[in-house]
Formats: C-alpha cells, sequence, structure tokens
C-alpha cells in the first residue's frame, strides 16, 4: 500500500476488518504520512491501539491542503469515526 501511497495532499480512511471508518484523517503529503503510522519505535499507545484494527486504507487525492481540510471534516462528521473524537462533535 505504501509504496503506492500519492505524495500528494489528501485525505485518508482507515477501516477495520468489517469495512467500517476508524479513522479519517488529511494530510499535505499522503505517503509521509501513513509512512508515519508504520514507525512503531515512539507510537502512542492510542496509535497503537488504532493500528492494531486497521486492515485498509483508503486515499482520496486532494488539490490543495485547505480542500483536503474540508473534506476530512465532510467525512468525518458523516462516518463518525472510532478514533476522531475532536470533530466529532456537532455542538
Amino acid at each position: 500500500m505504501l509504496p503506492y501511497a500519492p505524495t500528494r495532499p489528501g485525505v485518508y480512511v482507515m477501516r477495520d476488518n468489517k469495512g467500517l471508518c476508524i479513522y479519517v484523517g488529511k494530510a499535505r503529503n499522503l505517503k509521509n504520512r501513513l509512512a508515519s503510522y508504520f514507525r512503531v519505535a515512539n507510537m502512542a499507545p492510542k496509535t497503537r491501539a488504532l493500528m492494531q484494527r486497521v486492515e485498509r486504507i483508503d486515499t482520496t487525492v486532494t488539490h490543495t491542503e485547505e480542500d483536503a481540510l474540508l473534506l476530512e471534516c465532510t467525512l468525518i462528521k458523516k462516518e463518525r469515526p472510532r478514533y476522531n473524537v475532536v470533530l466529532r462533535d456537532d455542538k
């Protein structure tokens, strides 16, 4: 998956073994950001728990970082992923 990840801005959706969206993130460089999830040396416990559940990562390339931010917000509100906590609340 990582060798083929784009080096462009975009959004990534992490899915569990049932295909459910468990995390949505954005990046200015998708390949670099996704690679960071596979460096286990200094991985936070929360990130380690997330990565143990990930079966698939979908990516969407955007034209700009701003487009990625807007898409990320939209997907978080729509999908309500378990590991996204900041933008999930509609208050």
